[in-house]
């Protein structure tokens, strides 16, 4: 096998947007912001979630090395979705990898069953970092570049531990990244879990972006009124750089726990409902809201692992509800 030393420019990286500030390490905010985001914010930066690397090959075979820190995984989420990686090639899942007791990542995987030029794409992990070694393709096989997206301005995803990733079964069954297959979209994950607070150090992080469209999906991590008080501050300043790109506020989904009483969420979905009317009311037309109910209801919190996080399944219906919504926003 060909092993090819990560970073190569045949080896595109896509999802982590200051990639080429810091490289080789794939991270979701920039060394030259640190001291501007709170420890907690920055640690969980170093956690590539929604890193993808794409390329195209006629190779059968894919393989690659990695190492992460250690093998310790959360209990609500797997050792593939936590710390390996997985791989599409076409948009058909191939295959997945997980590290060893040692932390070592390391795949062979038959992708084709001939040699034919494919687009192959392999996620990087949600909640570890890691250190990418080397891409294996078949001795002679040909490498080059992926079919650009249809939409290559990212959807930027700015949230909590749901945005971030868990708890998917495999870095590429969030649900940004079924959005992204089916509507053929880039993105970038900016979920930081139990840290999305609307923070206007990230906010101007985020603004650095030329985006398609900037999806707001914080509402998880903050009190039942704050969510409503904190979108201004953080919309505010990737408005003021971005005064025509479209923009969606998400409202809560359903959480187990709604049963017993909704309060919380209908605060949330209430005020942020009234934010967005507001700011169409004063002119800003390209400011959306989307109620996350039409993502989970309350039929379909057996696709939460824990009555709060979404597991693929969970995930899968997120992106059912959002894809027909960002479609129309992005005149798809």
């Amino acid at each position: 096998m060909n092993w090819i030393t990560f970073p190569d420019d045949r080896l595109k990286v896509y999802g982590l947007h200051w990639f080429n500030e810091d490289k080789p390490v794939v991270r979701r905010l920039p060394t030259r912001l640190k001291d501007t985001f709170r420890p907690a914010v920055w640690d969980l930066a170093q956690c590539p979630a929604g890193g993808r690397i794409r390329f195209a090959t006629d190779s059968e075979h894919i393989g690659i090395c990695a190492k992460v820190s250690d093998n310790v995984v959360m209990n609500h989420i797997t050792r593939i979705g936590q710390s390996g990686f997985d791989v599409y090639a076409d948009g058909y899942f191939m295959g997945s990898v997980s590290p060893d007791e040692h932390g070592v990542i390391s795949a062979d995987w038959q992708v084709a069953p001939d040699k034919k030029l494919r687009n192959i794409e392999i996620s990087m992990p949600l909640y570890k970092a890691v250190t990418i070694e080397s891409i294996g393709i078949d001795d002679g096989a040909a490498i080059g570049d992926p079919a650009p997206y249809r939409v290559a301005k990212p959807v930027v995803y700015y949230g909590t531990s749901i945005t971030q990733g868990g708890c998917a079964s495999t870095p590429g069954t969030t649900y940004q990244s079924f959005v992204s297959r089916w509507l053929d979209a880039d993105f970038v994950n900016l979920g930081f879990s139990g840290n999305g607070l609307g923070e206007p150090e990230v906010a101007a992080a985020v603004s650095e972006i030329d985006a398609s469209c900037f999806v707001m999906d914080f509402w998880a991590n903050v009190g039942a009124v704050e969510y409503g008080q904190r979108l201004p501050g953080f919309i505010g300043p990737i408005r003021e750089n971005h005064p025509e790109t479209p923009i969606i506020a998400i409202a809560p989904f359903y959480y187990a726990h709604d049963t017993v009483d909704p309060t919380h969420h209908n605060t949330q979905r209430k005020d942020a409902e009234a934010f967005v009317k507001q700011q169409r009311k004063e002119g800003d037309k390209r400011i959306y809201f989307f109620d996350g109910l039409k993502m989970i209801s309350k039929e379909e919190t057996y696709g939460l692992v824990d009555g709060v996080h979404p597991n693929s399944l969970g995930f899968y219906f997120m992106a059912k509800g959002l894809t027909p919504f960002l479609k129309r926003v992005l005149g798809l």
